[in-house]
């Protein structure tokens, strides 16, 4: 007992530093929580009561705004893009360095024959999806780039799923990766249901809506 008591003040502090890192909010409360937790612990093992009610207390509030987020209600909507709008050129140059980890080969060069769009959440510019149509049926993804703060799926989901019809009407019935440049990113995405297919000794990426 006397080893592990430190050990879970000192794994309680790590806990609370890694949370102060962490940009997505959901996350963010997910590692909190679990500071607060160990926190908690550390506090009945030392029977100190100040440690159990302030920590009682941040548990309580960090499990609340973990269900609020659950049931927040948003608002998701499409809105298409072209290359020369000033809007599109200033979102890429601001989050350029970050777009880099995920699609370093990225050039919106122009708009023949793709579909580009934001996706807005609550008219917040939350991501930018931009593929080339092959015409047949599938679409092969050039960016599809979410910004840290709305990084919990619900933007995959919406384009994906919730929202398929919008791509649907396009004639696009295949979503296609031919390259995945972060294991982060590619994690996420068989999380939303994309499976790996193999074609001419390559493996691609992909998910049928």
């Amino acid at each position: 007992m006397e080893i592990v008591t430190p050990l879970i003040g000192y794994l309680a502090a790590v806990f609370l530093a890694v949370s102060l890192l962490i940009n997505q909010t959901l996350k963010f409360r997910y590692v909190s929580a679990l500071g607060s937790a160990s926190f908690l612990v550390y506090g009945i093992l030392l029977h100190s009561l100040p440690i159990i009610l302030s920590n009682s207390i941040l548990l309580s509030i960090n499990v609340y705004k973990i269900v609020k987020l659950y049931h927040i209600s948003e608002l998701f909507e499409f809105l298409e893009i072209r290359k020369e709008y000033e809007i599109v050129n200033r979102f890429l140059k601001f989050h350029k360095a970050d777009i880099e980890h995920y699609f370093p080969e990225f050039r919106f060069d122009n708009n023949e024959g793709r579909i580009s769009f934001f996706v807005l959440r609550d008219l917040n510019i939350a991501n930018i999806f931009s593929g080339k149509i092959n015409g047949d049926g599938t679409i092969s993804v050039e960016i599809n780039y979410t910004i840290p703060k709305y990084r919990d799926f619900k933007v995959g989901k919406f384009i994906f799923d919730k929202e398929r019809d919008f791509l649907l009407a396009k004639g696009v019935s295949k979503i296609i990766y031919d390259k995945i440049y972060n294991k982060q990113h590619e994690a996420f995405l068989r999380k939303i249901g994309f499976k790996t297919e193999m074609e001419a000794g390559k493996g691609h990426l992909v998910k049928e809506l």
